[in-house]
């Protein structure tokens, strides 16, 4: 007899947890994070045993070169390169990014009408004698171009769910130029459209963790939108896992933002990710005006965020050492 759907997603949480996130001494497991070219450079790394598993990035236009031509031979292959040593794979799926020449859809959403050019440039504040596009997101909020996405977390899942430990949706900042859009956007029709994608993807995927990568949202600062709030209500209640792109120990900027939420909803998410990219390590304790350390880096991580997981840059000096 088939069973319920409710008692499968039931079994699959009971699989994740006897074998999920074993924490460390500290309290959190450490992960290394890379870009899907950059894997077999740091691939070594996955030998030590103080490193639980890797996050892999990879762009949407990887992943689907053609329109529904879906090709996931390099998830495969780093998979039993990560499943060979015993170790556990997060993907990131990549709909934004941060080079004026990184446009990296499908070309279809690029040139069919429905997709109104699929993407729109992100901007950085002027004056500071960069160039005026700074990178490239992908238009979530128009539904035609969501419709696409989730059909590509719909193969995934169909693929790996229950074969990879995790998948992430990429961080919520965005800026783009709202005073000259042609697109639709608006604040609310953003925020709609990542909580519509999060949701698919929680449904597609119901034995692998899903989370969704929160810091910032356009239009918002220090939760006066609401939308900060109401994405930690709705992962506490739908049981999903949250996280961000940086830890930086009680910076302001975040602790306006997404930070007082992790901590408020500590011990509430399914799983809490949090990643210390390389821009992170250039931050410096104000106190001993020295870059922050390992443990100063874990310390915050677990005591203030909740996070389970930490994803590491390879260059971190202690994983250089």
């Amino acid at each position: 007899m088939k069973k319920p759907a409710f008692v499968l997603l039931l079994i699959g949480a009971a699989t994740l947890s006897t074998t999920g996130v074993a924490a460390s001494a500290a309290g959190i497991e450490n992960f290394i994070y890379t870009s899907s070219g950059d894997f077999d450079s740091v691939k070594w790394l996955l030998n030590r045993s103080d490193i639980a598993g890797v996050q892999i990035v990879y762009n949407w236009n990887l992943l689907e070169p053609g329109k529904d031509g879906y090709d996931f031979s390099l998830i495969e292959r780093h998979l039993l390169d990560v499943q060979s040593v015993h170790k556990k794979l997060f993907i990131q799926i990549q709909d934004r990014f941060f080079s004026p020449d990184a446009r990296n859809v499908p070309p279809y959403l690029l040139t069919e009408q429905a997709y109104d050019g699929g993407l729109v440039p992100q901007i950085d504040n002027p004056g500071e004698n960069k160039p005026p596009v700074q990178g490239w997101v992908t238009q979530q909020w128009n539904p035609h171009v969501r419709d696409r996405f989730q059909k590509l977390l719909q193969a995934l899942a169909s693929t790996f769910d229950g074969r990879i430990f995790g998948i992430n949706l990429p961080e919520t900042a965005i800026d783009i130029d709202r005073n000259h859009d042609r697109t639709g956007f608006t604040c609310d029709a953003y925020f709609q459209a990542e909580l519509e994608n999060l949701a698919f993807a929680k449904k597609v995927f119901q034995q692998s963790y899903v989370v969704q990568y929160v810091n910032f949202w356009p239009c918002e600062w220090n939760n006066d939108h609401d939308y900060m709030r109401r994405i930690f209500e709705f992962a506490a209640t739908n049981h999903v896992g949250l996280g961000g792109p940086d830890v930086v120990p009680n910076r302001k900027a975040q602790m306006d933002n997404s930070y007082p939420f992790f901590a408020k909803f500590r011990g509430k998410l399914r799983l809490v990710a949090m990643a210390v990219q390389e821009p992170t390590l250039t931050y410096r304790n104000p106190k001993t005006r020295r870059p922050f350390t390992k443990e100063e880096f874990i310390d915050f991580a677990r005591d203030y965020l909740g996070a389970n997981i930490i994803f590491w840059s390879p260059s971190s000096p202690w994983l250089r050492r």
